[in-house]
């Protein structure tokens, strides 16, 4: 019984990973844990350095919801105090400081985004101020005295930085010991992170025996790759789905990544088994399956994992009427003109974009009517300098590229 349990739970576990480090240890965990009927600490941190996240943030949530589903205890540590020196992970510079108040005001909303993912009512919560405001410095020194400036240096992004004569701050290295803390404050069995946390999981570890813990199991997972199925999904880069985008949005994005990381984004994304996702890759490869019918499929999984399944089912016929039936969806975003705002009568189609928020940046506004991607009612627009009557425009269609709509109304 024992070892059927511990094949399930590690087929789940292990789906989608990258490492695991040490997987030995962790089977041993596993199956103590269900012999014993005590449920394993999984450890996550987040620190809230921006105000909001995306679907790349959400696989190691989504492993760390698998492990609640297998009755394992989900810790998420909120890294308010880390936060105030900021991961250096991959970073070539110093992280610039943010503000208490700015850190509160991002958790908040990392954590309404979190329990999309998580199950609320079995997570623990916890600040990482809560034992590091009244930590003494002489217990900082202790912490301090147990790893070397050559241990630190191992580590690739100190490693560089150095060699290229770029300034670390003391205070940057004492950003793996507090994660690693962090660890020992909870007694974490396993921690997970992205693979650009290895080296703070492992800090974890050894900090852990240091003080007399069994050392953690650390599990590391891929980096997701982005809508141009190239680079890592990246606010910055814009090949990125945020959490809280509009479903029909994230439906039609989904709909947008190539072929070849669909695979991925069902090991990473959804909580399907590794036999059920074996399955749609083989049904793929045989012809059996058509690719779109697959990628509808992970879709529906992703808006629904975020939302609920009728929003996940409006979403999907949204995307049924812009690109099968060629019609407007039903729920087109209204923009509201006020006549008495142009005494002229007339606005420039460049502004009403901007203004409207359907563009982001006059360029971008330009860039898209010269690549012939904008239509009022239909029409195509081609004219970056076209002004239109205000009057003509109540009740009229915009519609930027494929999936974006909004409706004018003239007061």
């Amino acid at each position: 019984m024992v070892e059927k349990d511990l094949e399930k739970q590690l087929s789940s576990i292990l789906k989608g990973v990258e490492d695991v480090i040490l997987l030995d240890e962790l089977k041993i965990l596993i199956s103590n844990s269900i012999k014993y009927n005590k449920p394993l600490n999984i450890k996550l941190g987040l620190d809230p350095t921006a105000p909001d996240i995306h679907l790349g943030h959400t696989v190691v949530l989504t492993k760390l919801r698998q492990f609640q589903d297998l009755g394992h205890k989900a810790i998420l540590i909120i890294g308010d105090f880390t936060a105030r020196i900021g991961d250096p992970s991959g970073r070539s510079a110093l992280r610039p400081s943010l503000s208490p108040e700015k850190i509160e005001e991002n958790a908040k909303t990392y954590m309404s985004q979190a329990f999309k993912i998580l199950d609320e009512s079995k997570t623990e919560v916890i600040k990482n101020s809560t034992w590091f405001e009244p930590l003494k410095f002489s217990e900082v020194l202790n912490i301090t005295s147990r790893f070397t400036i050559a241990r630190m240096l191992e580590r690739d992004d100190f490693k560089k930085r150095f060699s290229s004569n770029l300034p670390i701050t003391i205070m940057e290295f004492l950003y793996p010991l507090m994660q690693a803390y962090d660890s020992v404050a909870i007694n974490a069995d396993v921690e997970l992170g992205g693979t650009d946390q290895r080296f703070n999981l492992l800090m974890g570890r050894e900090l852990q025996k240091e003080y007399g813990q069994k050392p953690q199991i650390a599990i590391t997972m891929p980096i997701l790759v982005g809508l141009d199925g190239v680079q890592k999904m990246s606010k910055s880069l814009g090949n990125y789905i945020g959490v809280s985008e509009n479903p029909n949005e994230i439906f039609g994005k989904i709909m947008s990544i190539p072929d070849n990381i669909m695979i991925d984004y069902f090991n990473l994304l959804t909580r399907l088994t590794k036999e059920e996702i074996t399955k749609i890759k083989n049904d793929m490869e045989n012809g059996s399956l058509n690719p779109s019918i697959a990628k509808r499929k992970l879709a529906s999984i992703i808006v629904e994992n975020l939302y609920d399944y009728n929003t996940a089912k409006n979403a999907e016929d949204n995307f049924n009427k812009i690109f099968k039936e060629k019609s407007i969806p039903d729920d087109v975003n209204e923009y509201v003109i006020n006549k008495k705002d142009y005494p002229s009568g007339k606005i420039k189609i460049i502004s009403l974009l901007n203004e409207s928020k359907l563009c982001s940046s006059n360029s971008e506004a330009k860039r898209i009517i010269e690549q012939g991607g904008l239509k009022i009612d239909n029409n195509k627009v081609s004219d970056i300098n076209l002004e239109l009557n205000i009057d003509e425009l109540n009740s009229k269609i915009i519609q930027k590229g494929k999936r974006y709509f909004l409706k004018v109304i003239v007061k």
